[in-house]
């Protein structure tokens, strides 16, 4: 009988056993954690012919590392891309992307729901480059479309949006990406490649803040881009290199640890959120709730083509706006008032004035960021015990 052909697993047991199975370099069924900054040369010679890139090997772990080598593969291959690239956060990832692509005099189309550090970007940081970003509500297609010139050498979209969670229609923005020759770039973040595989629906570059679900565990910082390798291999040679913002070897098995489980995570995590987000819908303090999974969110079709399941995420308004809702952050026991997300734990925050306090007044209130709106990650406790913690702090407004 011949063995098991790896190439008909399901996406479970790929997570599980990897792309290419135990550590080539020792066996080891977990990949080792090289801690070491340097890597010794056979010979002068092959010392000059790596540096060259005429041979494969490493010599300083700010350029390469077996740990951050085998995340990489391992990445790319859940994500179904060429190549992958690790960076210390998920913000090093997103400005060495934008960075690797754009010039003096360039812009970026994005859609104008982001996470608030990506905002920031746009708004203080890439104009020092004199790179300009136009922020548009790209659930609508047409918006996109009209925003792009010949100086857009990117669309960027987040979805799941942070935090409002609306969906974009990943293959449309890909079709119009195609039409002016231009990447799609995705922050899949939120989703996973468990839930949503965007280069199979016409995206060029993945990017995640691993910190989150890959991760897991709230214990690491590191970002990720997925792409083709000549992309990949030049965001590494120029853009990692000189920037520096260089993953650890330490925060690199970390993940790699992290993605054995991350299906088993997931789907508690949707199931959980599919939970209280229906509690939520049917409390009579709450004004409003937004989960892509429930019947009532404005894109469900969308995101149910697209996406596996829905996510971890929920967010909500209570009555009484503001107030109410630090009323009620305040007054949670089990759910632990944090930023971040994707950790084991329940984590609740207020976005218009942490996460997303980058944005001004009148940019909250177009994205439609309220000041009463609550972001939760709903975590992997029982159901029933996040449920009754909100419904005990509820009773207390």
């Amino acid at each position: 009988m011949s063995k098991f052909d790896l190439s008909t697993a399901k996406f479970a047991t790929l997570c599980v056993h990897g792309s290419g199975g135990v550590d080539p370099l020792t066996g080891a069924v977990s990949v080792p954690i090289y801690q070491s900054s340097t890597f010794a040369f056979k010979s002068a010679k092959q010392g000059a012919a790596i540096f060259a890139g005429e041979e494969e090997g490493y010599f300083y772990t700010r350029l390469g590392n077996p740990t951050q080598a085998a995340l990489e593969r391992e990445m790319a291959f859940l994500e179904g891309g060429e190549a992958a690239l690790c960076f210390a956060s998920g913000m090093g990832a997103i400005s060495g992307v934008i960075l690797a692509l754009c010039r003096s005099g360039d812009n970026l189309v994005s859609s104008d729901t982001v996470y608030g550090g990506t905002h920031n970007l746009y708004k203080e940081t890439l104009p020092m480059w004199n790179i300009q970003t136009r922020e548009v509500n790209a659930t609508d297609l047409t918006k996109v479309e009209s925003a792009i010139d010949e100086k857009t050498r990117l669309l960027f979209i987040e979805t799941p949006a942070n935090p409002t969670l609306s969906i974009i229609d990943i293959s449309g923005c890909a079709e119009i990406c195609k039409k002016h020759n231009i990447p799609l770039v995705i922050d899949n973040t939120f989703a996973t490649p468990y839930l949503q595989r965007p280069i199979e629906m016409g995206a060029n570059i993945i990017i995640h803040s691993a910190t989150k679900y890959i991760g897991g565990h709230g214990d690491t910082i590191a970002g990720l881009v997925v792409g083709k390798k000549d992309f990949v291999d030049n965001l590494r040679a120029k853009i990692l290199r000189d920037l520096g913002a260089v993953i650890s070897p330490l925060n690199a098995w970390l993940l790699l640890r992290g993605l054995k489980t991350l299906p088993v995570r997931m789907d508690r995590h949707c199931a959980n959120a599919f939970e209280v987000a229906k509690f939520l819908a049917f409390h009579p303090k709450i004004n409003w709730v937004k989960y892509p999974g429930l019947s009532t969110h404005p894109q469900y079709q969308l995101a149910s083509r697209q996406m596996k399941k829905f996510g971890g995420m929920i967010t909500f308004e209570v009555k009484g706006g503001r107030p109410a809702g630090e009323k009620l952050m305040n007054s949670v026991g089990l759910i632990t008032l944090a930023v971040s997300l994707g950790d084991c734990d329940s984590l609740i925050e207020h976005p218009a004035s942490m996460t997303h306090s980058t944005y001004n007044a009148q940019e909250l209130e177009e994205v439609g960021i309220s000041e009463g709106l609550i972001r939760l990650s709903v975590g992997l406790e029982d159901p029933s015990d996040i449920t009754t913690d909100l419904k005990l702090a509820l009773k207390k407004i």
